[in-house]
């Protein structure tokens, strides 16, 4: 039986912006700034919140000293991020409520996304906005209760395992985009989508 869908929740990276491989550079950079593995790191990152893959790889750093060091070598990115070209239409088009989770911090999504020309919509779940990051469902349940929607009855699109896992644990409807990895690492999504314009057109039936 298909569930009757009341919301779509979007992450940001990877699904509705074109930045996986400026973030991939910058915390290779990083990386090797610190003396670590930069494809350990970029596998740790996948999906994750900033804050947590500093825990993760470099225990013993000072986070705001590395948060100013990634920021510096973000703002060198910046321009190479683009909007997936169906993105601006697929949110315009929604007829249901929509949030954004994302493990980015607030206001870098909020002008990354006008920037881009993409709608910036009411509720946005952000990093500093949860205490534990995906895998976690903290996100993906706030956003349904600020949009006053049980979470049976949310679609969430993603493109990473943990992003996955944190739909999942929501207790959503989880739609994955094969922009980022391939099916076989999207395996736990309900299914998958070779664009968001598909993706959307599934949500689309289910209304």
């Amino acid at each position: 039986m298909t569930t009757t869908l009341h919301a779509a929740l979007f992450d940001v990276d990877g699904v509705l912006i074109n930045s996986g491989a400026a973030h991939n550079r910058v915390w290779t950079s990083w990386a090797i700034l610190r003396g670590l593995d930069p494809k350990y790191v970029r596998q740790v990152t996948q999906g994750k919140r900033r804050l947590d893959t500093l825990r993760i790889v470099g225990p013993d750093l000072d986070v705001a000293e590395e948060n100013r060091v990634l920021d510096r070598l973000m703002a060198t990115e910046e321009e190479a991020m683009r909007p997936y070209p169906d993105a601006a239409d697929v949110l315009h088009a929604l007829t249901l409520p929509w949030a954004v989770v994302t493990s980015s911090r607030r206001e870098a999504t909020r002008l990354r996304m006008e920037r881009l020309g993409l709608p910036v919509p009411r509720v946005r779940v952000c990093a500093e906005d949860v205490q534990s990051g995906k895998p976690s469902p903290d996100g993906y349940l706030a956003a349904a209760e600020q949009l006053g929607v049980d979470p049976r009855r949310c679609v969430v699109v993603e493109d990473s395992p943990a992003g996955i896992q944190a739909g999942r644990a929501a207790g959503c409807t989880v739609y994955a985009v094969t922009t980022t990895h391939g099916v076989e690492l999207l395996a736990e999504a309900d299914a998958c989508f070779p664009s968001l314009d598909r993706a959307a057109q599934a949500i689309k039936e289910t209304l």
